[in-house]
């Protein structure tokens, strides 16, 4: 039993009691886990960022048609990235600031014009009256 009590049933692996939680966790981990769900057919693969040409060598097995030849001289299967840590906002530190003044000078006019509207459409019911 549990120093807390928590633990008051009989346990189908009576050899993992004298283990510490942590240990019966990746126990039961390791017993219960699905075998054989993961790919074996990791290989060397060029990554590359069509926005800023940057590419490097990783495992993967992400599949493609295309190879490229790497700076050590072998050809690798290369995989077409459409961003990546070397030109994302967030790792480059360069932010692209949306033009707020335009835009709201635009919503500016559209505020106008309907408000024009309204009251040209007051003024036309009042002298319908």
């Amino acid at each position: 039993m549990h120093a807390l009590g928590l633990f008051n049933y009989e346990s189908p692996f009576p050899a993992l009691f004298g283990l510490s939680l942590w240990q019966r966790l990746v126990v039961s981990f390791a017993l219960f886990m699905k075998s054989d769900i993961h790919p074996e057919s990791y290989r060397p693969v060029v990554f590359k960022d069509s926005a800023s040409g940057f590419s490097f060598l990783s495992k993967s097995c992400a599949r493609t048609t295309q190879t490229v030849k790497w700076e050590d001289g072998q050809e690798y299967p290369l995989v077409i990235l459409g961003i990546s840590s070397a030109s994302h906002p967030f790792y480059t530190g360069q932010q692209v600031f949306v033009d707020t003044a335009g835009r709201v000078d635009k919503f500016q006019q559209r505020l106008a014009k309907t408000k024009e509207a309204q009251e040209k459409a007051a003024a036309f019911k009042k002298r319908k009256r």
